[in-house]
């Protein structure tokens, strides 16, 4: 049985990070458990996916939202609603750190986004010199930052597969899910027409 035209609680969950962190790879590796040689995403993918939450069917719908520089003033059109943020760090690329922690810390302010849980996924883990947890969680001032929200760093490599499943366990632990189970089909709908109309190029 199909997602479409169930009434299972849903929640929506957004997948940002600045371009080449992985995003795309680490949504196709947890939907079809396969490495897809991704290009960079212009505009946003999305994927539905059934899973269970306290003994509970219920749906998750990740946006995965392009991290390229003209595709980051987007991302606020998919914070309201939001029930988690999964921010996907390549834990190889030291030169960006500091770009990836302050369009974290951006979105992060944002008030729709108050609150949110967020799932910090240190990617990439498989190539040499690549940043630890421990290290990505100093970089990021996690522990700053995320006061009055749960928080947690998974480490990944999405090319291999190591650590993706758990990046999905927590997404489904820690996604607040909203009260009204039908709010989001339309959502997706009015969502996906917005950003079309807004898109200029």
């Amino acid at each position: 049985m199909g997602l479409r035209g169930s009434k299972l609680p849903e929640a929506q969950v957004l997948l940002l990070g600045l371009d080449n962190a992985g995003k795309s790879t680490l949504l196709y590796k947890l939907k079809h458990n396969a490495y897809v040689s991704t290009v960079p995403t212009i505009g946003f993918n999305v994927e539905m996916f059934e899973a269970k939450k306290n003994r509970k069917n219920i749906a998750v719908t990740m946006w995965d939202v392009g991290g390229q520089g003209k595709m980051r003033e987007h991302w606020k059109s998919f914070y309201e609603d939001a029930a988690a943020v999964v921010f996907v760090v390549d834990s190889s690329d030291r030169a960006r750190m500091e770009e990836a922690r302050k369009e974290l810390e951006s979105a992060l302010r944002s008030e729709p986004l108050k609150g949110r849980p967020l799932i910090l996924v240190a990617n990439k883990q498989d190539v040499n010199g690549a940043l630890t947890v421990t290290e990505i969680k100093d970089t990021f001032h996690l522990k700053r930052v995320c006061t009055g929200r749960d928080w947690f760093v998974q480490p990944c490599s999405a090319s291999t597969g190591f650590g993706v499943e758990e990046v999905f366990r927590r997404v489904v632990q820690l996604a607040k899910f909203p009260s009204d189970p039908g709010a989001m089909k339309e959502n997706i709908k009015d969502r996906v027409h917005h950003l079309k109309t807004t898109r200029r190029h």
